[in-house]
């Protein structure tokens, strides 16, 4: 049985569970990676079966078109983003009670937008 994909995600329409001790995470990327899956392990643990994933989906906001994937409940502390099963694309720091913000490797953001760097180009 395959998992329906939702359409794009609208200002205000993700709820996040905060407070002590947990946190979410934003994760910005770029827009040939809408649809897929990413997932998160806290660092020094998480085997596959424990790793948390989320959809990159498009988001409106009135800034603008966005790709993020969102993870709305994080216990706080380090985690891995995996690139893959195997490899590891980035690390972050979730604080308790905060939306902690992170790009994909090669994106950053400016205004809250994200600009992407496609590889071997100047940053």
């Amino acid at each position: 049985m395959s998992e329906p994909v939702p359409g794009p995600s609208r200002s205000g329409s993700v709820l996040l569970d905060l407070g002590p001790g947990v946190g979410a995470l934003v994760l910005h990327v770029a827009p040939e990676m809408d649809g897929r899956e990413i997932e998160v392990t806290p660092m020094g643990g998480g085997t596959p079966a424990h790793r948390t994933h989320s959809r990159v989906r498009t988001r409106e906001t009135g800034a603008g078109t966005q790709y993020a994937a969102v993870y709305p409940q994080l216990a706080a502390g380090d985690y891995t983003i995996w690139k893959d099963d195997v490899t590891p694309a980035a690390t972050v720091t979730i604080q308790g009670g905060r939306v902690t913000t992170t790009c994909w490797p090669g994106c950053q953001t400016t205004g809250g937008l994200p600009v992407i760097h496609p590889p071997g180009l100047p940053q």
